[in-house]
């Protein structure tokens, strides 16, 4: 499908500008712009994630050990 040159500048040429204005914010989102953008955001959120996973872990251990360390006395 072809456009001609008069049908581009009377219609295409202000859609394809607003495409672009749209990919251009989205861009930004993602990417931040000189502040944290969504990429950086999810990056923090599962680094996050993992850090209060090793520290949920490394308490269970300490509760076992010392639920054992309890069991232990009482026999």
């Amino acid at each position: 499908m072809t456009c001609s040159n008069e049908q581009y500048e009377s219609v295409c040429k202000d859609e394809f500008a607003e495409l672009h204005k749209k990919l251009d914010t989205l861009d930004a989102a993602i990417r931040g712009n000189g502040k944290p953008g969504i990429q950086l955001r999810l990056d923090r959120l599962e680094q996050d994630r993992l850090s209060r996973s090793k520290i949920v872990w490394f308490l269970l251990g300490i509760a076992g050990a010392v639920l054992a360390s309890w069991i232990k006395g009482l026999i």
